[in-house]
């Protein structure tokens, strides 16, 4: 397989979103898989939209991702500079090219002389096209201040997109569009042109938005007499409902967001790679190394792709456990830091790597853990009526006096349980023995016992968390509870 050159171009005007980030997912795949490079490149010559601190996100999200690449910012190269701010002399060069050959002229015509034409052709019903009002002599020079554009070529065009198969378009739809700006900067119709070429770029993916411009791309190739590489045209990813493009309306974070509530980068790159893609197989969880070997454009579909971030929190969950399970709770732990309920940072890592490994398996982001485990690092609230309230407890038509003499038969029990055999496997045995006892069901003992301790809609393994309680704060817990509830009796 030859060796592919991909590009992802992304430009600094804000946050990073998931669709920007599988336009680099795919073709970083591919460049790895044939063992060609990578390339970062900055456009940033929309001056008007540029934001100062979106290049630093742009690289941090690529890095964070696992996404790295081989030539561009930080990394240099032998096309750079890679921000196209700073290749407005290559630019400008390639523009003259096409100025000697009468492909390109200087125009002055003011923005309300074009906003007219495009009034009179929508008064007449038809379609709008610069081209049919360029002035009649031409000016075959580049002039400073003044925007620069192509002299179109209209004639039937067909090219193979990777991803949409054959296509063609007529002459209607290729205009003299504009290559430089007045303030001498190119637009991304002309400069990612010379770039891709200038970086020797095999492939291009990007949105499927673009599409309608390729005529005109196929224009600029020709007069400029490079081949245009790879064309590969991603489909639309759809809002839940299916049936318009995702927009922030409909509920998309930007990556930032994902990561800060504890998506997983492993999880998030799973997601986004299979988001319109798959490999022909049932298969779901893929590592990036998995990816890399198996992805290929002619398995993306050339229909959109509904986003489900339910399932972008499935996956992150199956990481969770996946991970755990392959490195362990010690080396997953550093990913954790800054999940945690303020009141745990008085607590040492051990303690807290004792919840985390009772809990982890429960967790749909790491910013759960702020949510799920606050009782272990703090006395709950004490709250008789979620005891009063719980079906079990009410089904079993159980008094308050019924409740505290329950408890107290709990507290005794574990009272005697020595403090050397306080643990999961004691603890189990243990409570089994107060079902006999106490002749309760699971579900009527266990949910007073868990209430009792955390007040929490949810904790693990009752007997996994007593043991990671300990001893003292159970006892302490069951006791509070009880003379709660001996003084609401009152």
């Amino acid at each position: 397989m030859k060796k592919l050159t991909s590009r992802f171009a992304p430009s600094p005007t804000g946050y990073i979103h998931i669709g920007n980030v599988r336009s680099a997912i795919y073709p970083y795949l591919l460049a790895r898989q044939t063992g060609g490079k990578f390339i970062l490149r900055i456009e940033d010559t929309d001056r008007a939209r540029y934001v100062d601190s979106a290049t630093d996100l742009i690289l941090d999200t690529l890095k964070w991702l696992g996404l790295d690449w081989d030539e561009g910012p930080e990394k240099g190269g032998p096309a750079a500079p890679y921000f196209q701010s700073e290749r407005k002399d290559i630019y400008l060069k390639f523009a003259k090219k096409l100025i000697e050959k009468n492909r390109a002229y200087s125009d002055a015509t003011s923005p309300e002389e074009i906003e007219a034409y495009r009034k009179a052709d929508s008064e007449k019903k038809i379609p709008y096209l610069y081209r049919n009002h360029r002035p009649e002599n031409l000016c075959f020079e580049y002039k400073e201040g003044v925007p620069l554009r192509f002299v179109a070529d209209p004639k039937p065009r067909s090219w193979t997109d990777a991803v949409m198969g054959d296509l063609s378009a007529g002459p209607e739809v290729q205009d003299d569009i504009i290559l430089l700006k007045k303030d001498g900067l190119p637009t991304y119709n002309f400069a990612h042109i010379v770039d891709d070429f200038l970086m020797g770029v095999d492939l291009i993916a990007r949105g499927v938005e673009y599409l309608p411009l390729i005529p005109n791309y196929l224009a600029l190739y020709e007069a400029l007499e490079i081949a245009p590489p790879i064309l590969a045209s991603l489909p639309h990813i759809l809002a839940p409902t299916g049936n318009k493009k995702l927009g922030k309306r409909d509920g998309a974070k930007s990556v930032t967001e994902y990561r800060d509530s504890g998506v997983l980068p492993e999880a998030l790159l799973n997601y986004l790679a299979c988001l319109g893609w798959n490999d022909g197989t049932e298969q779901e969880l893929y590592t990036k190394e998995e990816l890399i070997k198996k992805f290929s454009l002619d398995h993306v579909q050339s229909s959109g792709a509904r986003f489900d971030e339910v399932k972008i929190y499935w996956y992150n969950g199956q990481w969770i456990r996946r991970l755990v399970a392959e490195e362990g709770i010690d080396a997953f732990f550093p990913r954790t830091k800054d999940f945690w309920p303020k009141t745990a940072e008085a607590y040492e890592d051990n303690y807290k790597k004792r919840v985390f490994s009772i809990i982890y398996d429960r967790l749909k982001v790491l910013s759960n853990l702020r949510d799920m485990t606050g009782y272990f690092f703090s006395d709950p609230e004490i709250r008789p009526e979620l005891l009063l309230e719980n079906k079990f407890l009410k089904k079993a038509g159980l008094s308050e006096s019924a409740l505290v003499s329950l408890l107290s038969t709990v507290a005794e029990t574990l009272a005697n349980v020595p403090e050397t055999s306080w643990n999961a496997e004691t603890l189990k045995s243990t409570l089994n023995a107060l079902l006999e006892t106490t002749s309760r069901k699971p579900a009527e003992l266990f949910s007073l016992i868990r209430i009792a301790v955390s007040f929490a809609p949810f904790s693990p393994a009752l007997e996994l968390t007593l043991a990671v309680l300990g001893k003292n704060v159970t006892l302490a817990r069951l006791n509070a509870t009880k003379s709660a509830l001996l003084l609401d009796g009152e």
